[in-house]
């Protein structure tokens, strides 16, 4: 094997956008902190408030979480007062609200993002562009 080949082997762009993904999310997670949520129950506050009621097959499925994990998460964030969940009993369907606190946190965590959405455009200004067009494209 040649040397160039050795190099083009040893990088992976894959593996290059984990790290970098890693990277950001530890930021993100650092920014969230002291809100007292995850980058996991962002995701999940962000779920509910888009789709009121959601039930939690669509929330699992959206998070790419099991059910089991999304009824565990949601039972969190109940007991954290940010999602209220007006099931009238047990087997009946779900009805995920977020709360006024949650909402709260959740307006602020979305401004936190946007935040760090703006240092990734500052610092890597051909990666957000690209990110705009996929976006734009609506994948």
């Amino acid at each position: 094997m040649t040397e160039p080949e050795k190099q083009e082997q040893g990088f992976s762009p894959v593996i290059a956008l984990l790290a970098v993904s890693a990277i950001w999310e530890g930021q993100l997670a650092a920014a969230l902190k002291d809100l007292g949520i995850s980058t996991r129950k962002f995701g999940l506050l962000g779920h509910v408030s888009a789709e009121p009621g959601i039930s939690f097959s669509e929330l699992s499925r959206r998070s790419h979480i099991t059910v089991q994990s999304a009824h565990t998460a949601v039972r969190a964030l109940v007991d954290e007062g940010l999602v209220a969940d007006a099931t009238a009993h047990a087997g009946s369907a779900s009805n995920l609200q977020v709360t006024a606190k949650g909402a709260r946190i959740l307006d602020e965590a979305q401004q936190r993002l946007s935040e760090l959405d703006g240092a990734l455009a500052r610092r890597l200004p051909e990666v957000a562009a690209a990110l705009d067009g996929i976006r734009a494209g609506a994948v």
